[in-house]
Order: C-alpha cells, then sequence, then structure tokens
C-alpha cells in the first residue's frame, strides 16, 4: 500500500481512537461529556473529516495507477519478439539526473512520497548509489533545498491557559432562553414560634423576602483568518477555533473566581503575618469551617486555592525537616494535609482538614492591590452557576471580510453566576499571611 496513504489511515484511527476514549470516560463516569471535551470531540471530527477526503483522493490515484499499470502489462504482454543478443561493451554509463535528462529528481521526489510510485523510487535509489560512488560524502547541509522540514501539525501546541477547575465543580444550570437578568426570592425574616401558654394568642410573624438580581453575561472573542492560511494551511480552522474556546472557557472560570472572591458579603477571616507558617495557617482554616457551620448551619465541601498555595503547604516540615503534607500511602502521622498520589492541577487530591482542595490558577494574587492569594472555603452546592444549553456558539462568517479574502471566527455564550443566595457558605481566608511564599 502507499506509504502515504498508510499515514493517513494512521492519523485517521488515532483521532477516532481519541473520540471513543472521550465518550467511554464519560460513560464509565455515567455523566454528559463537558463543554470542553464537546469542543474537543468536534475539532477531532473535523480533522476526519478533512482525512477522509484526502484518503479518497490518494485512493483514486492509486486505482488510476493500478488500472495504468494493468492496461501496460497487456499492451506489453502482446509483444512476442525473439532476438538474439550480440556482445556488448559499456563505454559510458549515463547519470539518472542530469540537465539534459528526461528524469525530474524534484518529479520523482514527489511521485516517490505523495504517490508511492515505485519506478521513481528506484531512480532515486539509483542516484544515491551513484552519488556514493562518484562523490564525496555529504550531509543534509548540501542539499539545503531539498531537505525540507516537516511540521508536525498533529503536535501543535495551544496556547496554555487556566482552564476552568472551579466551574467545572459549581451547581451548574441551564441558563433560561430569554432574558438578561435572573431573579431568585430571598427570605430575610422567617417565620417564628414560641411556647404557648394555654389560652395565649400563638406567635406570629409574617414572611420577608427581598429579590436577589443575577446578571446574564455574554463572553466572547473573535478571529479574523485570511483564507490563503485556511486554505493553503494545515488544520488552521480547528487550531484557531479550539483556542477561542478554550479562552471563553477560562475567561468564565476567571469569572466566577473573582465573583466569588470579591464578595463582600462572605465570611471574612483575617490571616496577619509577616513570616508565616503552614501551623499558622491551618487553624485559620478551621476557623473558616466554624463560621460556614455558624452561618450556614452546614459543613464547606471545599477549599480554592491557588496552585503557589497548595505547593506552599506541601513543602512545610516539621521541625525534623519531615513534610507535614504527604500522600496517604506514605502513613501520615499528625499531617496537615493528606493526598491520593502526586498534586494534580484543579481537584488536587489533597484535602485539608477532610476538604477536597481545588487548585486554580484564575485565583487572584494580587488582592487588594497586594501580593496576597486568597484562600475560600465553602460549599459547592451554593456557588451557582447558569450556561446557556450548547454554549459556547461557534459562528463562522465568510463574507464580512470577504474584500480581504479573511474569514471571520467568533465564539459567544452566555452566563450567569452568584454565590450571594446564602453567602453565609463561604468564607475568605486573606491578609500579609498569604503574600507571595518562598520556598
Amino acid at each position: 500500500m502507499n506509504t502515504f496513504l498508510t499515514r493517513l489511515n494512521e492519523q485517521r484511527s488515532q483521532k477516532a481512537d481519541l473520540i471513543d476514549a472521550t465518550l467511554n470516560r464519560a460513560a464509565e463516569e455515567n455523566r454528559d461529556i463537558t463543554d470542553v471535551e464537546a469542543a474537543n470531540v468536534a475539532a477531532l471530527a473535523k480533522e476526519i473529516e478533512k482525512l477522509d477526503e484526502r484518503i479518497g483522493q490518494v485512493s483514486e490515484i492509486e486505482t488510476r495507477k493500478a488500472a495504468a499499470a494493468e492496461l501496460a502489462r497487456k499492451v506489453d504482454g502482446s509483444k512476442v519478439e525473439t532476438r538474439e543478443a550480440s556482445p556488448a561493451r559499456v563505454t559510458r554509463e549515463e547519470r539518472t539526473y542530469r540537465p539534459d535528462g528526461e528524469n525530474s529528481f524534484i518529479r520523482d521526489a514527489f511521485a516517490a512520497q505523495v504517490l508511492g510510485d515505485y519506478d521513481a523510487r528506484e531512480r532515486i535509489a539509483r542516484h544515491q548509489q551513484e552519488e556514493r560512488i562518484e562523490k564525496r560524502d555529504v550531509t543534509s547541509a548540501n542539499f539545503a533545498g531539498l531537505v525540507v522540514p516537516q511540521f508536525l501539525t498533529d503536535l501543535a501546541a495551544p496556547f496554555a491557559r487556566a482552564g476552568r477547575p472551579l466551574a467545572d465543580r459549581a451547581r451548574r444550570h441551564t441558563l433560561p432562553a430569554q432574558g438578561l437578568t435572573l431573579s431568585i426570592s430571598k427570605v430575610t425574616t422567617g417565620s417564628a414560634v414560641a411556647v404557648q401558654s394555654e389560652g395565649a394568642a400563638v406567635q406570629e410573624t409574617n414572611i420577608d423576602d427581598t429579590k436577589l438580581d443575577i446578571t446574564v453575561n455574554t463572553i466572547a472573542g473573535q478571529q479574523n483568518v485570511s483564507r490563503q492560511a485556511l486554505e493553503r494551511g494545515t488544520g488552521i480552522d480547528s487550531l484557531v477555533m479550539a483556542d477561542l474556546i478554550s479562552a471563553y472557557h477560562t475567561k468564565l472560570d476567571d469569572e466566577l473566581v473573582g465573583a466569588l472572591e470579591g464578595n463582600s458579603n462572605i465570611t471574612m477571616v483575617d490571616f496577619n503575618d509577616a513570616t508565616p507558617t503552614v501551623g499558622e495557617l491551618y487553624p485559620k482554616i478551621l476557623d473558616a469551617v466554624q463560621r460556614i457551620q455558624t452561618a450556614y448551619f452546614a459543613g464547606p465541601n471545599f477549599i480554592l486555592m491557588h496552585p503557589r498555595r497548595l505547593a506552599f503547604i506541601l513543602a512545610a516540615v516539621d521541625n525534623q525537616n519531615r513534610p507535614l503534607a504527604v500522600p496517604t500511602s506514605n502513613g501520615p502521622t499528625n499531617a496537615v494535609a493528606v493526598g491520593s498520589g502526586a498534586v494534580v492541577y484543579g481537584n488536587s487530591g489533597y484535602t485539608i482538614a477532610g476538604l477536597p482542595v481545588i487548585t486554580d490558577a484564575n485565583c487572584t494574587t494580587t488582592f487588594l492591590g497586594t501580593t496576597e492569594d486568597v484562600i475560600t472555603v465553602g460549599n459547592l452546592q451554593e456557588l451557582h452557576l447558569f450556561e446557556a444549553a450548547g454554549t459556547p456558539f461557534m459562528l463562522r462568517f465568510e463574507d464580512v471580510k470577504s474584500a480581504e479574502l479573511e474569514v471571520k471566527m467568533v465564539v459567544y455564550g452566555y452566563a450567569a453566576y452568584t454565590s450571594d443566595r446564602y453567602p453565609g457558605a463561604f468564607a475568605r481566608i486573606n491578609g500579609s499571611g498569604t503574600n507571595t511564599p518562598s520556598f
């Protein structure tokens, strides 16, 4: 089989396997695929579609070549000629590739590599043997125009982004189809009961509420791409669209984290210390836990922090240089934090006071204009995120920039978020004790 065709089929199989792996993982975890996974599947499907088209083109070329070869064989086979060979003496053997010859190295290189032409390969092999015999050894520098760079498009490195570690763990809802404001009724005065003396009036307190309004935000980004890049490049549209989608999800997470950290209604725990230690931070976390239980009458179920703060905790040692936070497999004794193994971004795999730690690089490291990074303790059930079904939406405008031969790609979506339904479900730890840590 044509090696180029084989490689195309291998690439298609690899991308199909990635799609299957994503869907199977979601099925095993008994969940729907995330927006990021859906975007990746869509991008892979588009690449498979392009590969199918290319495979069809090359297969058609191979079919035509095979038919031509069969016809030539039949024609040559019909000729029967008998001739007695006479002695021959070779006086001069022409080079395979020469200025006045009929063979072209460039044409044969293309035919051998792309079309799998056996005759072209044979001529190139003969040429290489001629070079070894008639000329001194050479390196790739002698063929600067012929040794072309190979671009590994399958390994193109997208721009690294913080992603949406917190947004993927918030309590998610489908955004209503209409409206730019969501309203939730919050009871501010509850009913009351009291011990009744016989014959006395029963306690009566009128319930009262207020309205919590949540703004629906539009998150969007665009990119103008030249038609030359799209039509003459490899996977440019998929790469650009995937980058826009990644930027969308990171911005959404950044907004959600910012809204939570900047919420002035949540409980505040001060941690001020010029030379903070993990031993001094630990009681502050437990203080946040008890304050949440006192105000919310339920317990927190997560701790959110910047990756550098968890690293600060994991790097801490006691007076005998033993780590204070270790994987459970190490048999921790009096450990501040424990984990299942290596530290993972997002759902870190570590817990403090039994609460899972979520690391998110979207957490601020410049709180109130300082170098503080905020630690948030809270309950994810009260971190509400409303996203429109099918977001982010992807648009491609062929005509808007047609005069410049450009295509406009747009990604946008609608989202609303709040931690104000029960702000008492959250506590924020900040102060000079959370300034940039040293290691």
